[in-house]
């Protein structure tokens, strides 16, 4: 796709970064970062987190990607964030184009534009660095100098919304999938680019694994849902499925992390212990989008932490993944760990604490060498019988219980996280939130025997997403959500004895709307995201730059024309004959499975966690033809122990 040479736009760039907040986030040069000569390589990437780089930089994802393509021979792999507005104007005054920050080449001269969405609200992002890159838009405008322009992530499971921009989409884990498609873009470029832009995408559809939008027509019904999603070309599938690594071992990435030059939102080193979860949660499909469940061994996870923190000098260790605490060796892990670095002084830290994981030996190992910060923990539902809609199994006892023990052991604040909006949701299930804070707060005052114990409630508004038991449910109106969560605002305040004591964070309903219109959206609603991005609309996910009039305009403007508006994709259920805009996309679970399992959460049964308990056909493991994997593997990290020995490397893998 790219020219033969691309040369470097930082002279141009560097006389505007006097004139900007934070230039530093745009000159690279990063510990770790990798500049390959652009000769020397036949397939190029420009990899995008579409944020700030503040956001983007620590993301995982992007940072695995960007490592695994330039571990290989002859490919090329750099990285753009989204540029502030400031930037954006003086870029568009004087003619410099989107560029990459390891050697500031055009991101139009790349073969690939690779962006990974953790969220909806990165779409206006996209379009803005697609603008500045010179790169058209719409994907049938393009040509064959034009990259191809490629979405994954966690939002790519449904990218429906933004298919008249993407050429091609990837859902799942990236690490193979990338390599194989850098395979068919060099073979189909060393034979001379036949059949130009049409025949790369064809060669990458037949794949099976690599989804592309402008070979599928959808044809709709007179009501304005879909008929059917139908391929218009031959040899092009009629399901796309999804990627999964089955070995975490085999790819033991980042294995040199980026440090960062200007402060971002995580100043550490971050490792993902396991991928998967099976809990069953019925709101989250992150958990149920990573079936099934794959752990990282114990030695595995202490080399990788080895060679990190030599390779970045970071102070803290992240253990990353949906339900850390679960994997199946989390207390030998913790331990072995901060046995290792008790005299550097390396902290640990876990992402949030299952209620029913927790227990205080975890966490005083995780706080040895660190600081000793709140502890946060995830009820989601404020009542019992909301826990038991979103099969999110704790009572309040085991809450009480291991709030008690932690106020107990000398911890003073206590973070709970809860939704609002959950479908058959009522006022009294989000005021028992306020009951729950007040409990936890008598609790800590008796075992600890002081007044200064605090309890942050921090509430966000529930979005149905694709691929869940949910993804039928209708939203809560954003002025429902307002009242609902005014009315427990003022339960919290007007609490004499522990009001004070209780801190209350929460989003309006507003984002919450967007984010849910853009998350089952069709192909439709890609003429609402073209018009808010046309509006102004820039960095959706940030409070100061996000205007929900805007998105309400624009759908104002646009949906008329199909029949339809907002409330039709948000506040709207669906019904079990409703063809989804996902459908043709498989994320391995069972679509009768998934209904079924919305029909459970209706009638409030709760179902078990299948890694312990026989399985329940939710589809994932015979229809792609994996297990799930849980250890314990029964070694220990004894091996690495002694640091700086000769040994170090001698840990060896254990399959």
């Amino acid at each position: 796709m790219s020219a033969e040479t691309a040369v470097s736009v930082f002279p141009q760039l560097e006389a505007l970064l006097p004139h900007v907040q934070k230039p530093i986030q745009y000159v690279g040069g990063e510990l770790n970062s990798t500049v390959k000569p652009w000769e020397e390589c036949d397939v190029r990437w420009a990899l995008m987190y579409p944020d700030a780089y503040e956001v983007g930089l620590p993301n995982q994802g992007v940072m695995i990607l960007y490592e695994v393509l330039n571990e290989r021979e002859g490919v090329l792999a750099e990285r753009t964030y989204s540029v502030w507005p400031d930037l954006e104007e003086l870029m568009r005054e004087h003619g410099v184009p989107q560029f990459t920050v390891d050697a500031h080449r055009p991101v139009k001269a790349f073969d690939v534009f690779g962006l990974s969405f953790s969220t909806e609200l990165g779409y206006t992002n996209m379009l803005a660095a697609l603008d500045l890159a010179g790169i058209p838009l719409e994907s049938k405008d393009r040509g064959l100098d034009d990259p191809i322009v490629l979405a994954g992530g966690h939002a790519a499971f449904n990218p429906e919304p933004i298919a008249d921009f993407i050429d091609a989409a990837i859902i799942g884990d990236g690490e193979q999938a990338v390599l194989d498609m850098t395979e068919i873009i060099r073979a189909w470029k060393a034979e001379g680019r036949p059949g130009g832009r049409e025949e790369v995408l064809f060669r990458l559809a037949k794949t099976g694994g690599v989804y592309i939008p402008a070979f599928y027509d959808v044809e709709y019904l007179p009501d304005g849902r879909i008929g059917r999603m139908v391929p218009n070309k031959s040899g092009v599938p009629w399901r796309v499925s999804k990627h999964t690594v089955m070995d975490l071992d085999e790819w033991p990435y980042p294995k040199q992390p980026l440090v960062p030059l200007a402060e971002t939102v995580h100043e550490r080193m971050s490792v993902e212990i396991f991928r998967g979860c099976t809990r069953g949660c019925r709101f989250c499909q992150a958990g149920m989008i990573t079936r099934p469940v794959r752990e990282r061994s114990i030695t595995g996870i202490g080399e990788m932490v080895d060679k990190g923190l030599k390779a970045t000098g970071f102070e803290e260790v992240g253990l990353l993944s949906l339900s850390s605490a679960d994997h199946s060796e989390i207390g030998d892990i913790a331990k072995g760990l901060a046995d290792r670095y008790e005299e550097d002084k390396v902290g640990l830290s876990l992402p949030s604490t299952r209620v029913d994981a927790f227990n205080v030996d975890l966490a005083n190992e995780l706080t040895r060498n660190g600081r000793r910060s709140g502890l946060t923990f995830a009820p989601e539902g404020g009542s019992e019988r909301m826990r038991k809609v979103i099969n999110k199994m704790v009572s309040e006892e085991d809450l009480i219980r291991t709030v008690s023990t932690a106020y107990g052991n000398g911890w003073r604040q206590v973070k709970l996280y809860f939704m609002c909006g959950l479908p058959t949701e009522t006022d009294e299930d989000v005021l028992q939130i306020a009951d729950m804070a007040m409990n936890v707060i008598a609790e800590g005052r008796k075992v600890s025997g002081q007044n200064d114990i605090r309890c942050t409630v921090s509430i966000g508004g529930f979005v149905p997403k694709p691929h869940t038991p949910f993804q039928w449910a209708p939203q809560l109106s954003a002025e429902e959500t307002d009242a609902r969560l005014g009315k427990l605002r003022d339960r919290i305040r007007g609490d004499k004895k522990y009001g004070r004591s209780i801190g209350f964070r929460y989003h309006d309903g507003k984002p919450g709307i967007v984010e849910g219109l853009l998350s089952r959206g069709d192909r439709r609603i890609g003429s609402v995201i073209r018009a808010v991005y046309e509006d102004g609309g820039r960095f959706d996910g940030w409070r100061e730059y996000f205007s929900y009039d805007r998105w309400m305009r624009c759908a104002d403007k646009t949906l008329p024309a199909f029949g339809l508006d907002v409330d039709w994709y948000t506040t709207r259920e669906r019904t079990y004959e409703e063809v989804l805009p996902w459908d043709h996309l498989d994320s391995g679970l069972d679509k009768e499975w998934l209904w079924q399992d919305w029909q459970d959460a209706l009638d409030e049964t709760e179902v078990d966690d299948c890694r312990w308990t026989p399985c329940f056909d939710c589809g994932v493991c015979p229809q792609l033809d994996l297990d799930i994997q849980v250890g314990p593997t029964g070694k220990k990290l004894l091996p690495l122990t002694v640091k700086n020995a000769a040994t170090a490397s001698a840990g060896g893998h254990s399959h």
